[in-house]
């Protein structure tokens, strides 16, 4: 096999041109309309240029969403940095904030690895699911933290169901967290925030919340008075 090519543009190597133009096209048209010859005829090279980074259409899909995880999460990692490690609610807080300023930022970052599925891709669990885990690291490793800590109250959260508790099992396998509450709370927390985001960025909140951040910022604090 030859060489792959280091074809140096304006974007840097070849590789990352391939993505700065496929994030490009995702913007202007969807992610269903990604196409491996569009990208070769904007970057002015032959198709099997870019056939040597990435076979196929799929292949390019697969490293964009790995590259939005981890991109999300070196944002959620940042943002802690900058809270001591004593202000366990303000990490939180932090996390939350963090998430949503990522979130508005890259709204197509966003979209293609919590959106619409793109017809005909199924992302391999191999590749995207260990970059899909680390965007959650963070929070839970700050919920562990507040449990650790005595300042989680989940005494007036519903008795788990034997079926509930085999599932976060699992997850606990994966994730090496002790605590079972800990996952739990990481996903309903996400599942909020979330739902937020995707409002926001898909235009769907009622055009007379002008300002989206103020309702997100509430919710947060509404977070921390329910569980701490």
């Amino acid at each position: 096999m030859s060489p792959r090519p280091r074809i140096i543009t304006p974007q840097g190597t070849l590789q990352q041109a391939i993505k700065e133009i496929a994030w490009k096209q995702i913007t202007e048209s969807g992610a269903s309309s990604l196409s491996l010859r569009a990208v070769a005829r904007e970057l002015g090279v032959s198709a099997p240029a870019i056939y040597n980074y990435y076979p196929s259409r799929d292949e390019l899909v697969t490293m964009l969403i790995v590259d939005a995880y981890n991109s999300l999460a070196d944002s959620q990692e940042a943002c802690v940095e900058t809270i001591p490690t004593e202000d366990l609610p303000g990490r939180l807080s932090a996390l939350g904030l963090a998430y949503r300023q990522w979130a508005v930022t890259y709204p197509q970052r966003y979209q293609l690895i919590f959106g619409t599925p793109i017809p005909n891709y199924h992302a391999p669990e191999d590749v995207t699911l260990p970059a899909a885990a680390r965007g959650l690291v963070s929070l839970t490793d700050a919920i562990q933290a507040l449990c650790s800590a005595g300042k989680l109250h989940t005494e007036r959260l519903a008795v788990m169901t034997p079926r509930l508790q085999s599932m976060l099992a699992a997850w606990q396998e994966f994730s090496g967290v002790a605590e079972a509450e800990v996952l739990y709370l990481a996903l309903v927390i996400w599942s909020r925030v979330h739902g937020l985001v995707m409002l926001e960025i898909t235009n769907q909140i009622p055009s007379f919340f002008d300002d989206p951040g103020e309702v997100f910022a509430r919710e947060i604090k509404n977070i921390q008075i329910q569980y701490l």
